[in-house]
């Protein structure tokens, strides 16, 4: 597992399952019996693989029905660690083949980034699978298939205007540079945005790709407008009223805690709902994780959060009200550990009544969609 990698654990614990050893979600080894593993996206789970005729890229698995091959990013660039059915037609795993456009590999550093990039868009997929949502690629379903492009901002002088991360009908963009931790928090400094992480930006724009797929032309539609605001308003306009501070620097209501989960999100329905959405995902898959961990809290006054078994959203069963109440708990323990670590809050956000209704709304839409 790369160094880089280590900032990424997360979501469900792993096993081996051979010598039942701790792993990690981007491991592609077994540090204790050394078996080579790969993710299989249909069990939702690491398998450890045994060479069927390893030069010739053909595995077996107990767990798998098929004989597996790598993914030939795995097998080529190191970038991917899950397997897909040796007979299938395509060369690229599921999560690969979203992969429209890679950075350019001529420039060195570009093979790190898009790995980081690679690792997001895999725990993203995750998430998506465990909350049963569907998602097609652009092979599979050309008009609303997914794909994503990683691009480089062009060369200083050359005229060009700098690539911008977004959506645009089923095509996620990703500026590479955001998977570049330095610039990464250069811009979250100098767009007053604490909490801008590279898995946060595929969190957000999957969501933008999501109001198409289940609410554009949905019985949902009306609900929307009611709860996020009239998304045929102006966006251009919108646009230009959020970055209006000096030198085009964002800016927000002051009271925008009030009704919103973020600045940013108070700047046009659609992105109101895309950081909603985000701060969904983000909160299912920390249950999730807490979940898998055993997580509970006994503390020794009664007037102290108590979580006796953490709800995980994943398993499809899960009220809101319990899930929210989960979430209460494990983010007094998070800022809490992170004091204690010198830190700031791991979970910086106050939460009021009409964004917790807001995140009803994608509860349900998700729900809905299972």
């Amino acid at each position: 597992m790369p160094p880089e990698a280590a900032r990424y654990a997360a979501v469900k614990v792993f096993h081996c399952d051979h010598c039942n050893q701790l792993l990690f979600f981007e491991n592609v080894n077994c540090v204790r019996c050394g078996r080579a593993l790969a993710y299989l996206p249909e069990l939702l789970d690491l398998v450890s693989l045994d060479p069927v005729d390893a030069a010739a890229n053909r595995w077996s698995s107990p767990r798998a029905s098929k004989e597996l091959r790598l993914c030939q990013n795995y097998a080529t660039h190191d970038v991917c660690n899950q397997a897909l059915a040796a007979d299938s037609p395509n060369s690229l795993c599921r999560s690969c083949l979203l992969t429209r456009t890679i950075p350019n590999l001529s420039r060195p550093a570009n093979h790190r980034l898009w790995y980081n990039l690679e690792v997001a868009k895999r725990r993203l997929l995750y998430t998506l699978d465990q909350l049963g949502l569907p998602l097609k690629n652009r092979i599979e379903d050309p008009e609303h298939g997914l794909s994503f492009d990683f691009l480089e901002d062009p060369d200083p002088g050359s005229g060009a205007p700098p690539v911008m991360t977004g959506h645009a009908q089923g095509v996620i963009t990703v500026n590479v540079s955001e998977a570049d931790d330095a610039e990464r928090v250069r811009r979250r400094v100098e767009l007053n945005e604490p909490y801008r992480t590279l898995l946060g930006h595929f969190r957000h724009e999957i969501g933008h790709y999501y109001w198409d797929l289940l609410i554009r032309e949905s019985p949902r539609l009306d609900a929307f407008r009611t709860k996020f605001g009239d998304e045929r308003a102006s966006y251009d306009a919108a646009l230009h009223r959020h970055y209006q501070g000096p030198q085009g620097t964002p800016g927000a209501p002051a009271t925008w805690q009030d009704n919103y989960v973020s600045a940013y999100a108070t700047m046009h329905p659609w992105e109101d709902w895309a950081e909603t959405w985000a701060h969904y995902l983000h909160m299912t898959d920390t249950l999730e994780t807490a979940a898998a961990c055993g997580i509970s809290l006994r503390p020794p006054r009664a007037d102290e959060p108590t979580l006796k078994h953490v709800p995980n959203p994943t398993e499809g069963a899960v009220s809101f009200e319990r899930m929210m109440e989960g979430w209460s708990a494990i983010t007094y323990v998070l800022n809490n550990l992170n004091r204690g670590l010198g830190n700031g809050d791991a979970y910086p956000f106050v939460l009021s009544t009409p964004s917790i209704e807001k995140l009803r709304f994608v509860h349900e839409t998700v729900s809905a969609a299972r």
